[in-house]
């Protein structure tokens, strides 16, 4: 064997080493965008306790776990008469509202929070 085969040999042994701590690394936080190096958010829920009016259920886009739907829920609950549930095996978001729902400021705070309402239902 000379020189040259040696060296890639090695080569090809460090990217195999560094392959398999980045797997193991991915594994051992859970894996995943935000949840991979960011501590749990913590749920914000609005005091408000009942009267809430109308309904409507919102599409987001752009969550891959738990920690994105904690965002966009805090970010929806963080608005005036908003009360809001967001699953992240069905991308949705189900939102009460003690009054007309504002539309363009719940797309605002999602927007803000990183991700998009990509539809509207009720």
């Amino acid at each position: 064997m000379n020189g040259a085969s040696a060296a890639l040999i090695a080569l090809l042994g460090v990217v195999i080493a560094l392959a398999a701590w980045r797997t193991a690394v991915k594994f051992r936080r859970g894996g995943g965008c935000c949840g991979e190096r960011e501590a749990a958010v913590k749920r914000v829920v609005t005091k408000k306790r009942g009267g809430y009016d109308h309904t409507l259920t919102l599409d987001i886009g752009g969550m891959t776990c738990g920690n994105c739907a904690r965002k966009v829920e805090n970010a929806l609950n963080a608005l005036d008469g908003v009360r809001a549930e967001v699953r992240i095996d069905t991308r949705k978001a189900r939102v009460r509202c003690a009054g007309e729902p504002d539309e363009a400021a719940m797309r605002e705070a999602v927007r803000r929070a990183g991700y998009v309402v990509t539809g509207r239902h009720g």
